[in-house]
């Protein structure tokens, strides 16, 4: 059986110029593989059942270079730990406050009109909104 392009984590690497290494392979398969939003503390534990050796520090540098490589991006909520999230699409997420426990919110479902005046002098990067709910986990 053969791994399509898109779903080989080595490839989905070097694609972006990052040498794969065998740290680097474990953490792109718990995050990349499928949608995913985890806490680095999250990464660090299912990519340890890959590579029982892998240490903390390594774990937050793969995630920042994967982040500053456009594999993954951090969602920072309520001062708590930052999940990373492997869709890099535009998209907005539900939040349950009570579980912590993120999902997707398909951008169109969503709709953000008008900006701050402040805003109007710079260049927008992207909105990203994070609806917070509770009950998201009985909901699905």
């Amino acid at each position: 059986m053969t791994t399509t392009p898109a779903l080989d984590p080595q490839a989905l690497l070097r694609g972006r110029d990052i040498l794969p290494t065998l740290q680097r392979m474990a953490v792109a398969q718990v995050l990349l593989l499928q949608p995913a939003h985890m806490t680095a503390e999250q990464v660090l534990e299912a990519a340890r059942r890959l590579m029982p050796e892998l240490s903390r520090a390594t774990v937050y540098a793969v995630l920042k270079l994967f982040v500053g490589q456009g594999l993954l991006k951090e969602l920072p909520i309520d001062g708590h730990a930052t999940v990373y999230d492997s869709n890099v699409q535009p998209h907005h997420h539900l939040y349950d406050v009570d579980t912590g426990h993120v999902v997707d919110l398909p951008a169109a479902s969503l709709q953000v009109l008008g900006l701050p005046q402040a805003v109007g002098a710079l260049e927008m990067a992207g909105v990203d909104v994070i609806v917070r709910v509770r009950g998201l986990s009985a909901a699905g």
